[in-house]
């Protein structure tokens, strides 16, 4: 069904010397995407945001990082301030859009951007997640908000509570998909976009077009606009991918060479058993880390988060649950120390460096016996990569790492 709908590509080059305004957005808005960082619309920006105002299904097709998240916000805020739509202020009103993210870290990144574009026109978001007590949720709904932005569990268990009444949201954006799909939220979210206006407008962003997203597109989307910005595969240049094959007697010293460096780095690791144990690894080699995964609180996690992002630590180590709503843009290498079960992991790991535009490299690191098997993923995701055998103090360590090699020193 899917490969049925044509995709609209948009370059770089497209969009260069266009504005937000240009696009469509009023003026408080565009001011605060400026304080945001936003001079500039991205290409998926420039495709998709012209439709959201124009009140069209949209479906988005791109990797982490390309900006989706002002793609769908922006335009949102602008469609509920029509027909005087930030003036209603009374207690307790129905939400009028939704917003929905497979991790609450995600959702607290999402939120984290759109909540000062809709403060800018004097609306109000809130955030549902899991994890936390519900009370100041539900004291928030009961102030009355205007964008719900959270994880379909929670939001699931209010309407049930009969808390959170979706009944207005003429305005419905997924986004991750097929991550949602991934962690078993389909059915879940069938029965919450069941729940919003009929005829409501739905936004649907995804890395991988795949059965789970396929059967939300059939079911909610009508005659969509569809979007994949070119440039903004995972293959386009903006990220350079290398595989290091190594003995598993030397993979500890090659990570910690990995990331002895400067500029920050992540690490993904396939249990949370192994990112408290690689973390030690690091700080016994004298290597600042600290870990992200669902073991531990969501204080703890928001703690660890915020050390990488100031820059007081340089290294991360995530599992991939937890890592999903990593948003830091000056990620410059990802290093995958369990190689990821599917392509998709890959695909979604890979997009938390390289974003907004930056360079970025991606390193595998995989012991002999999985050589074929990651050539087969890496086929299956349409990534060019070079694999090759490594040891601790090679010159392809530095390289990668981003330090000069000996050649660089002796040339």
């Amino acid at each position: 069904m899917l490969e049925r709908l044509e995709a609209e590509a948009i370059q770089a080059e497209d969009v260069e010397g266009v504005t937000f305004s240009d696009l469509g957005l009023g003026g408080n808005i565009v001011r605060t995407l400026g304080e945001l960082g936003a001079a500039s619309p991205f290409p998926i920006q420039a495709a998709t945001i012209p439709d959201v105002l124009a009140g069209k299904d949209v479906l988005g097709r791109g990797r982490t990082g390309s900006g989706k998240t002002i793609a769908f916000g922006a335009p949102l805020v602008e469609r509920l301030m029509e027909n005087k739509g930030g003036t209603k202020r009374e207690m307790g009103r129905k939400p009028r859009a939704l917003i929905l993210a497979p991790t609450r870290e995600l959702a607290l990144q999402i939120d984290r951007t759109v909540q000062p574009i809709a403060r800018s026109v004097g609306l109000f978001t809130t955030q549902i997640y899991g994890g936390v007590p519900q009370a100041r949720q539900v004291g928030a709904l009961k102030r009355g908000v205007d964008i719900v932005i959270g994880t379909p569990g929670r939001i699931e268990d209010l309407i049930e509570q009969g808390r959170l009444d979706l009944s207005d949201v003429k305005v419905s954006v997924l986004d991750e998909a097929d991550h949602m799909c991934d962690l078993g939220f389909l059915e879940p979210v069938q029965r919450i976009l069941r729940q919003t206006a009929p005829k409501g407008q739905k936004l649907l962003f995804s890395a991988t077009l795949d059965t789970g997203v396929a059967a939300l597109v059939k079911e909610f989307l009508v005659s969509p606009a569809v979007h994949e910005v070119a440039g903004e595969d995972q293959d386009s240049g903006t990220i350079d991918h290398r595989v290091l094959v190594v003995l598993r007697e030397d993979k500890v010293q090659l990570l910690t060479e990995l990331a002895d460096r400067d500029e920050k780095t992540l690490i993904f690791t396939r249990t949370r058993a192994y990112a408290e144990q690689l973390v030690d690894d690091l700080e016994d080699a004298g290597v600042r880390a600290v870990a992200l995964h669902g073991d531990l609180s969501q204080g703890r996690r928001q703690r660890n988060l915020e050390r990488l992002t100031s820059g007081r630590v340089k290294v991360l180590v995530a599992t991939d649950v937890a890592a999903r709503g990593i948003h830091v843009d000056d990620i410059t290498l990802v290093i995958q120390a369990d190689m990821p079960d599917e392509y998709k992991t890959y695909l979604h790991r890979s997009g938390r460096t390289g974003r907004a535009g930056k360079t970025g490299r991606v390193v595998t690191v995989i012991p002999r016996n999985r050589r074929r098997r990651m050539a087969e993923m890496l086929e299956r995701a349409e990534i060019d990569a070079e694999i090759v055998d490594a040891f601790p103090g090679d010159d392809i360590v530095d390289e990668v790492a981003g330090r000069p090699t000996i050649a660089d020193l002796t040339a």
